[in-house]
């Protein structure tokens, strides 16, 4: 299945949230700091709200948030 992570092509499993696939292609981070350091997500269930990014055009959390076949994905 391929999704895009800031416009650029991911071939990642079908059925993995968001978060996952990050993870899966090498970088986790979901998000950038207002200090500049990149974020990843923290407790896997959406509680912490560290996974926030912009899915298809609206802030979800990744954590939560299942793959579908061409979704934009974006850093907060």
């Amino acid at each position: 299945m391929i999704i895009y992570l800031q416009h650029q092509a991911l071939e990642v499993p079908a059925g993995i949230s968001v978060a996952a696939a990050l993870a899966y292609a090498g970088n986790a981070a979901s998000r950038q700091a207002c200090s500049g350091q990149l974020r990843a997500p923290f407790c896997g269930m959406g509680i912490c709200q560290e996974c926030r990014m912009t899915i298809d055009g609206q802030r979800q959390l990744a954590c939560q948030t299942l793959c579908r076949e061409g979704m934009q994905v974006e850093y907060s």
